[in-house]
């Protein structure tokens, strides 16, 4: 039989990333409304000390931060027995000190993190549109997106997606689930000089990214692969990327992860081309969860190649409140680096979260 929990165990413990609190203010005639946030704060520091391109020195101490703090409300609807009408906004706010992180004292929110619609069916799939995580980060590299911060070094939420989305998710077919996503941008609107837009720039309506992704699931095996269009005007290099993950839970509460990201180089400098392989673990047991991860990354533009590694430790005081230790080197050239040198650049993070 499937193991419907594989993916939440496998990162051992759904509240390394993003807790599990919720509260349902209305449920009534197939109508549900939930509301669900986190308060966050933690100490950082460390981290690179000096600007790797120009070579200037960069204040690496120790800050008070705000850790993604933030407020979402779920809605759903219940049109048929197969059929169910869904919504969900989330915003992310500052809690650290008044105003956000932009500066504005009179927005109480910083960022519309997630706003979309859509329609779920068990025989048909799911259609969603809006702004909304990326298929690939979804399928393919969540098994690693287990930090609250640092440490990911495949594809993340955003590659390629976060509004202007459409996307559609294959029901379960017997363990395979499908997903394709399209991202539009457009120069609607665009006037000549504007930003340094060129005439190439106003004459150019549109552009699709596209994106998809497969994943299998059986027992306590996980895998996943997909491609992105990772389209210039998402901040891409017009090449392809490609990744593939596998996850595996070896005994109850503890679980391996291993995974390949890659993409061309193409050579026009909006990004380099690498080839990134990452493995990782994680261990649940009673309130504690810990995860570990470490990276080889080879950029092709620098011809160079670097290790990086993560590693996390978190302790759920309660069901709503945690406490938590993550550490991060993403470039720590384990290979010529001595014993003694190993902390060098590494950038930490400690504090805690109270979920709602």
């Amino acid at each position: 039989m499937m193991k419907k929990t594989l993916l939440a165990t496998a990162i051992a413990g759904a509240m390394i990333a993003t807790g599990a609190q919720a509260a349902t203010v209305y449920d009534q005639d197939g109508t549900k409304l939930d509301v669900y946030g986190r308060i966050a704060m933690g100490v950082a520091g460390g981290g690179v000390d000096r600007n790797e391109d120009t070579g200037a020195e960069i204040n690496n101490d120790a800050d008070f931060v705000d850790v993604y703090s933030r407020l979402g409300l779920r809605m759903s609807h219940e049109v048929t027995s197969d059929l169910t009408a869904f919504g969900r906004v989330e915003w992310r706010f500052r809690a650290d000190e008044s105003g956000n992180k932009f500066g504005n004292d009179f927005d109480a929110f910083s960022e519309t993190r997630q706003a979309y619609i859509g329609l779920r069916s068990d025989s048909w799939g799911t259609v969603q549109a809006g702004n909304f995580d990326s298929i690939y980060n979804q399928y393919v590299s969540l098994p690693f997106d287990v930090y609250i911060d640092r440490g990911l070094e495949f594809a993340g939420h955003t590659i390629q997606s976060r509004g202007d989305s459409v996307a559609y998710m294959t029901p379960n077919l017997a363990g395979f689930s499908v997903a394709l996503q399209g991202k539009h941008y457009s120069n609607r609107g665009a006037e000549l000089g504007e930003d340094g837009a060129t005439q190439a720039d106003v004459d150019k309506s549109t552009e699709v990214a596209f994106q998809g992704a497969l994943k299998y699931e059986i027992d306590n095996l996980r895998l996943a692969l997909g491609a992105v269009d990772d389209v210039v005007e998402g901040g891409g290099n017009d090449e392809m990327l490609y990744g593939a993950t596998a996850s595996y839970e070896f005994m109850p509460g503890f679980s391996g992860r291993l995974g390949y990201e890659t993409q061309d180089d193409s050579g026009n400098g909006a990004k380099d081309g690498f080839d990134t392989w990452g493995v990782g673990m994680s261990y649940a047991v009673n309130q504690w969860a810990f995860a570990l991860d470490y990276y080889k990354v080879d950029e092709d533009k620098r011809d160079s190649k670097r290790d990086a590694w993560a590693a996390g430790a978190y302790y759920n005081v309660s069901d709503s409140f945690q406490t938590f230790l993550e550490l991060n080197d993403a470039d720590a050239d384990l290979k010529d680096s001595k014993i003694k040198e190993l902390n060098d650049d590494v950038y930490y993070l400690v504090g805690a979260r109270y979920f709602f």
